[in-house]
């Protein structure tokens, strides 16, 4: 079992790593997405660059979302607008909390 700690949580999504075999994990309500460092790193970078307003659509619910498509084309995330900031806000606490952990080692 691997040993797991908690970067960041805020609202819905988790961030955390794994002492032993060093992926990152991202925990968003029913969802699980695990990377390696610099695969999370550069997942973050292409989250981060993206603009809802420009990215958004009107949902059947009439509620606005963005699409986050995967490399598997019949799966995709939808976040409303204030999910997706939280979502980006844990990725960004993580790092910076993984950063003072490598600091202290």
């Amino acid at each position: 079992m691997c040993r797991i700690r908690i970067l960041s949580s805020v609202e819905q999504t988790v961030v955390s790593d794994c002492l032993d075999c060093h992926c990152m994990n991202i925990w968003h309500n029913n969802l699980l997405l695990n990377f390696t460092k610099e695969e999370f790193l550069s997942f973050r970078k292409v989250i981060n660059d993206l603009v809802f307003g420009d990215n958004s659509l009107p949902f059947p619910d009439d509620i606005d979302r963005i699409i986050l498509r995967t490399p598997n084309r019949d799966i995709s995330f939808t976040f409303a607008e204030f999910d997706f900031e939280q979502f980006k806000q844990a990725m960004d606490e993580a790092i910076y909390f993984s950063e003072i952990y490598s600091m202290m080692q």
